[in-house]
């Protein structure tokens, strides 16, 4: 099946979050449930290395230290073993795909960054019939 990517773009599952699988993109923290255990940090280093723990500014009482999980997509591998580790459900995955970008230091996703809520692109509905699969313009 072909979809006339980019003008059309696939309406994702939602994202990625142990027991039940998904779709597997951009990380998604919750910066009011993270308690900057840095267990993130710990399964990513043996993989990839991808998360550091950083200092952020504000308020939050459940992490004292202020600490949180930033993200180097140009590290990631998309294993979700992050998300496996958070006992807390501060870091899930999106569905969202396109990370796309011009220089490698962009591919650094910041606290702030990861906070934000994903872009939702999809335009574009997959169905699976019994006999056949197709997508429909939503």
């Amino acid at each position: 099946m072909t979809l006339r990517y980019p003008e059309s773009k696939l309406d994702l599952p939602p994202g990625y979050r142990y027991p039940s699988s998904g779709y597997k993109g951009r990380h998604v923290l919750n910066m009011a449930k993270c308690i900057g255990d840095a267990i993130c940090e710990l399964a990513c280093r043996n993989i990839t290395g991808a998360i550091k723990m950083v200092k952020a500014e504000g308020e939050f009482p459940r992490n004292r230290r202020l600490t949180f999980p930033q993200l180097d997509y140009g590290l990631c591998v998309f294993c979700g073993f992050c998300v496996d580790a958070c006992a807390f459900g501060a870091l899930t995955m999106s569905s969202d795909y396109e990370l796309s970008v011009y220089e490698k230091g962009a591919l650094t996703y910041t606290p702030q960054m990861l906070a934000s809520p994903p872009i939702d692109r999809g335009n574009s509905r997959f169905v699976v019939a019994k006999s056949q699969a197709y997508h429909v313009q939503a």
